[in-house]
């Protein structure tokens, strides 16, 4: 692909899911949830960006195929939704619900596809043993 053929349709996708998610802050509420009625934005390296309104977080990037993602998470209901933006031509422009779930018991896991040297459990009986009571 031809890098100035391809320019000004990222730069539109990266302009249409900023967009999406200023829209996106402005419907959760303009107080925010903070004092102030300021919001945190947090820039990454690769312009993934990520802000929260003491309620809500929203979290860009890219995926591994170029596209725009945004994921959405309400931390009080303990949903999590993720969407992808697409760019280019008029007719292949839009947003789309990827996926969506009810993380609340994901997040009870003590483990899942854990990789780890040790495991929770294993940890957990160590600290019991050596009686430290703050973890």
């Amino acid at each position: 692909m031809n890098q100035t053929s391809t320019q000004p349709a990222r730069t539109a996708g990266v302009l249409f899911a900023g967009a999406l998610l200023a829209a996106l802050g402005f419907a959760l509420g303009q107080d925010g949830g903070v004092p102030g009625g300021l919001t945190t934005a947090a820039p990454s390296p690769g312009g993934a960006t990520a802000d929260s309104n003491g309620s809500m977080i929203a979290v860009t990037g890219t995926d591994m195929t170029g596209a725009m993602v945004l994921y959405v998470i309400d931390t009080e209901s303990k949903h999590l939704a993720v969407y992808q933006a697409s760019a280019g031509a008029k007719s292949s422009q839009g947003i789309k619900l990827v996926a969506a779930r009810r993380i609340g018991l994901d997040l009870e896991l003590d483990g899942y596809n854990d990789k780890s040297e040790y495991k929770y459990k294993d940890l957990r009986a160590q600290f019991d043993l050596s009686g430290d009571k703050d973890s």
